[in-house]
């Protein structure tokens, strides 16, 4: 019989010491992150953002410390609760809420809306509308990479309801027979949509799905900026050395329902209570607090800065365009001169 690669629960990997400037960059990246989340979420009972809409409140630290363990260059790709990553990843808000509104000016111009954002610039791939559909293109992307020889790495980010696809298991399958640079996220928050993950897999470890392809395969505390960092560091010079995929399950939680038209009655008060006792952001300040590295005028003044960011986000998508009706033909074809009709 062959050996399991690795069957780790939390904690994992080694403790790092990490510096103040860490601890002050996961604080502004997870504030902003989640005062245009709320700020979204206002904005979509206005009905000046339509659609579907899913908040990333409560999740931030899988996006700012899978950020600080990487390079600007690696890529990125997730499902459709997509609005945190690619403020993880560097973009302006403003365009994403341009996107929101569905605005010319948005990322994706307009035409993605909430769950479809994407910038080839800062390497985020999207933004998928379909569940696991974003698995097998995280691995293509790692693959392209391996192909090119270069030693980026992909992180490929998806729900625990995600996890019922088949998809998953294909690419996993792939990943490791060709030992891609592909480092699979589960962010599992506990439920797919309204269904708890004990009510849809017999596995609850979700990680351990991983191991039937001797996939070093890991359990993480998602909630703390620390070991979400410390777990990606070591799964990407796993993936650099070209020793192939890892899988993480990210322990985490939403405070919200899944999307904005989700009450979440099936979960109770006490349970959201708990987990908003493991806030990331209180847990960050918390350290800058102990090693007196921030103070309450400075983090009064963060909060001011972080909310007139959100509202010249706000302002920019209000007074944006509209794309125009010829954009409904462009963007379909890589071959820009394409022959189509058009009446």
């Amino acid at each position: 019989m062959e050996k399991v690669v690795s069957n780790k629960k939390e904690p994992v990997s080694k403790k790092t010491d990490f510096t103040k400037e860490t601890y002050l960059e996961w604080y502004k990246s997870m504030l902003l992150m989640r005062k245009f989340e709320e700020r979204t979420g206002q904005l979509y009972i206005q009905q000046k953002i339509r659609g579907f809409c899913h908040l990333y409140i409560g999740q931030e630290a899988l996006v700012a410390g899978a950020e600080s363990a990487i390079r600007k260059d690696d890529r990125m790709i997730t499902a459709y609760r997509d609005h945190a990553h690619p403020i993880g990843r560097g973009m302006h808000p403003k365009y994403i809420m341009a996107e929101l509104y569905a605005k010319a000016t948005g990322c994706s111009k307009g035409k993605g809306g909430s769950m479809h954002m994407f910038s080839k610039e800062f390497n985020f791939f999207g933004g998928h509308g379909i569940v696991g559909g974003q698995i097998p293109l995280g691995a293509g992307i790692a693959f392209a990479d391996k192909y090119n020889g270069n030693d980026r790495v992909t992180l490929c980010y998806m729900g625990d309801g995600a996890v019922r696809q088949g998809a998953l298991h294909e690419a996993f399958n792939m990943a490791m027979l060709w030992k891609l640079p592909v480092i699979f996220i589960i962010e599992n928050n506990n439920y797919a949509m309204g269904t708890s993950v004990e009510r849809t897999s017999n596995v609850h470890d979700l990680y351990k799905i991983g191991l039937a392809y001797n996939m070093p395969s890991q359990q993480v505390d998602g909630m703390k900026c620390e070991t979400v960092h410390d777990a990606i560091a070591e799964a990407a010079v796993r993936a650099r050395k070209g020793d192939g995929p890892t899988l993480l399950e990210m322990k985490t939680y939403r405070y919200k329902g899944h999307s904005m038209s989700d009450p979440a009655t099936y979960r109770s008060k006490e349970e959201v209570e708990e987990y908003k006792a493991k806030d990331p952001i209180e847990e960050v300040l918390a350290v800058l607090r102990k090693n007196k590295w921030i103070t309450d005028a400075e983090i009064e003044t963060e909060e001011e800065k972080v909310k007139a960011l959100v509202d010249e986000c706000v302002k920019f998508a209000d007074e944006s365009p509209y794309p125009t009706a010829d954009e409904l033909y462009k963007d379909v074809y890589a071959q820009e001169d394409y022959p189509y009709i058009m009446d």
